[in-house]
């Protein structure tokens, strides 16, 4: 003969609760995890997108003076 345990619904309303409120601090955690990395992806684009901006000033800067480098160098015969 198999003995059914009854479990008080209040007493499952509290297991529940408890799991809910485990979960929802995991998904806290989680979430500042994300966060932080978001805010550190976001500083390592700025500062990507800096570079680029630098490098294609140089590049610009280095076309502009190809004529006159062209210009002012030796002809080779």
């Amino acid at each position: 003969m198999s003995k059914t345990i009854q479990i008080d619904p209040i007493d499952q309303i509290a297991e529940r609760v408890d799991r809910l409120l485990l979960r929802y601090e995991e998904l806290l955690r989680a979430n500042a995890l994300l966060s932080a990395e978001v805010d550190t992806l976001v500083h390592e684009r700025d500062s990507l997108k800096s570079r680029l901006s630098a490098a294609r000033l140089r590049v610009e800067t280095l076309l502009e003076r190809l004529p006159e480098l062209a210009a002012n160098s030796p002809a080779k015969e």
